[in-house]
């Protein structure tokens, strides 16, 4: 939480400050007017059922204005933020696998898998213990392994196949660590996966472990880290925006 309390601040600022040069102020602070007149209007004439409704008409219409004027700065918005999500997932997201908890290792090819062709094998540092053979579902063109963690490490599975040897990094103990739960071929997968390199060419599509969900404890709540990220990005842009000098 110390981590990401500074970060959720930078990046209410960082958002303020792309909303304050993408955005049109002016308007905005007009349809806020609007919006304040239209439910001024619906207080004023509540006697008034003509008048109330054409308020709240008015009051949609003045709406779709305030937001359709948020478009611009939230699409500008996205493909930074998407990429930043992607490797806070890495570090707050997942935790390592508990020692003595078992979990799956399982890899996905791109073609149909052969009944008759011979499976890959997996092998594992010394405090992971494999404890099943290659399991095939052939329809899902999937083959995983039940591994389960004897001590903490951090290193490297193996997977030799027919065509060489893969790689995927894995992790087990306690702590925060930045966590590849999925290592990937394609580059828009590795967008979301981004903790890890690209596998090498080939007809292995990707590697995944499951690894457990983290929470963050903080105030006596267990939340996901997105949504402390986005309490204090939120409450750091209002409490900031007067020195930005934006209207949101």
């Amino acid at each position: 939480m110390l981590t990401l309390i500074p970060i959720s601040v930078l990046l209410g600022a960082a958002m303020l400050w792309v909303f304050g040069r993408t955005s049109n102020q002016k308007a905005i602070q007009a349809a806020k007017r609007r919006v304040q007149a239209r439910l001024y209007e619906m207080r004023l004439f509540i006697d008034e059922p003509s008048l109330v409704w054409k308020a709240q008409v008015g009051l949609l219409s003045a709406n779709a204005r305030y937001l359709s004027l948020m478009l611009v700065p939230a699409i500008v918005m996205t493909v930074p933020m998407v990429l930043l999500f992607a490797q806070l997932e890495a570090w707050y997201g997942l935790s390592p696998l508990p020692p003595g908890r078992a979990t799956l290792v399982t890899l996905q090819m791109k073609t149909p898998l052969d009944p008759a062709a011979a499976s890959p094998t997996l092998a594992a540092p010394p405090e992971i213990a494999i404890e099943t053979p290659p399991v095939r579902a052939i329809g899902e063109r999937q083959v995983s392994w039940r591994i389960r963690p004897t001590a903490p490490v951090s290193g490297v599975l193996r997977i030799v196949l027919p065509g060489g040897v893969v790689e995927k990094t894995i992790r087990a103990g306690a702590g925060r660590h930045y966590i590849s739960d999925r290592r990937v071929s394609g580059l828009w997968e590795l967008i979301w996966h981004p903790a890890e390199s690209r596998l090498p060419p080939g007809n292995i599509d990707w590697i995944e472990i499951r690894y457990p969900s983290a929470t963050m404890h903080w105030l006596g709540l267990d939340l996901h880290w997105l949504v402390w990220l986005l309490l204090f990005s939120m409450l750091s842009a209002l409490l900031l925006k007067g020195r930005f000098g934006v209207t949101l």
